[in-house]
């Protein structure tokens, strides 16, 4: 039976997205339930998903022990052992990316993260998951650095479907949309294909996080939403703008926005805040498992969305007053997004590393 809390935010335009992928989620058929009950249609995962989810149990641990024995190295092991779980978590996804025209039902999986700073080698990363992936349905996740958003318009422009991650302000999204929009008017001229999927990551909990530590109760929880109330009305106007409209013509489909980090990490504030509050119409939110169950049970949809809030520019403006100065803090927290992943892939290739060289369990006589 179809969840009504999670139907009507499909219903309402949104796409709910599951951040998370394990073989535990597959194997047991929960993420076939969460698509076929909770309507979720697609689902993320970075470094430190899978960094969870190899150290969780032992369902990773004998094809480790075969891959690293035939000689593989630690990286390209990680990257075959993620690619059999989201393959078939692609799988999963068909009918619906196959329904919906190719606009729902992805998968992502992200370069390496020391690959943030580093145009060139992201763009051969990128080609080569593309093409180890071999799947439709399959989104790389490339970070929207300074030196990502240039591998991001060459991917794209090579027919690569990306998943622009670690946006973290208006600007920063713009940058992303940009690099679309400028990979498929190549694309237009060479009268290439212009259906190429994209998704634009802004994260939104962290902003909260962050100020948090520097400012009284009044101000916590609020300045994440007021960001992203800003950066959809950029991707609204975007959407109506001739520039895409031009694009639309000839077979684009858009690049939608995606709300990242929206659970709720303070323990006083509801835990669908920020799903209740970013339920608007041509997004999407890709949810931790808990976020989603939470919504499933006691989430209600807001009276008004973002497309009609009025209140964010002022919200922005009180926090500068108060001392935070947002375009700072932006670039401080995608540098730190950069990092926190970059600790979580060294967390990874350790506990690969590990399982890799412990002895298989005895076998009792």
């Amino acid at each position: 039976m179809k969840n009504t809390r999670t139907l009507a935010l499909h219903d309402a335009g949104q796409r709910l997205w599951l951040d998370n992928i394990t073989r535990e989620l597959l194997r047991s058929g929960t993420l076939a339930r969460y698509i076929d009950e909770l309507s979720v249609t697609g689902l993320t995962s970075n470094p430190t998903i899978f960094e969870q989810a190899i150290g969780a149990g032992t369902l990773y641990d004998e094809p480790i022990r075969a891959m690293s024995a035939a000689g593989l190295s630690t990286e390209t092991l990680f990257f075959k052992l993620a690619l059999e779980d989201l393959t078939q978590a692609a799988a999963l996804f068909r009918p619906t990316f196959d329904r919906s025209q190719g606009t729902d039902g992805w998968v992502s999986l992200e370069v390496s993260p020391l690959l943030a700073h580093d145009t060139a080698g992201t763009i051969q990363a990128a080609a080569q998951l593309h093409a180890q992936a071999a799947c439709s349905n399959v989104l790389i996740k490339i970070p929207g650095t300074a030196e990502g958003v240039p591998a991001i318009e060459a991917s794209v422009f090579a027919g690569i479907p990306v998943n622009v991650t670690l946006l973290f302000s208006c600007e920063q999204y713009l940058a992303a949309a940009e690099a679309y929009l400028r990979a498929l008017e190549r694309r237009a001229e060479l009268g290439l294909d212009l259906k190429i999927g994209s998704v634009a990551s802004v994260f939104v909990s962290r902003w909260d996080v962050a100020v948090s530590k520097e400012l009284p109760v009044p101000f916590h929880n609020r300045l994440g939403i007021a960001i992203a109330r800003r950066t959809y009305k950029a991707y609204r106007q975007l959407l109506s703008s001739e520039r895409w409209k031009k694009l639309l013509a000839l077979g684009a489909q858009p690049q939608r926005l995606l709300w990242a980090s929206t659970g709720t990490k303070d323990p006083a504030a509801p835990d669908t805040l920020y799903v209740e509050a970013l339920a608007d119409p041509d997004t999407i939110d890709t949810v931790p498992e808990k976020t989603l169950l939470a919504f499933a049970d006691h989430g209600n949809l807001p009276q008004r969305g973002l497309a009609q809030a009025s209140d964010s520019e002022a919200v922005i403006k009180e926090f500068e007053r108060a001392g935070i100065d947002a375009a700072a803090l932006a670039a401080r927290l995608q540098h730190e997004g950069v990092d926190a992943f970059a600790k979580s892939w060294a967390a990874l290739m350790l506990r690969i590393k590990d399982k890799s060289t412990r002895a298989a369990p005895a076998v009792p006589a």
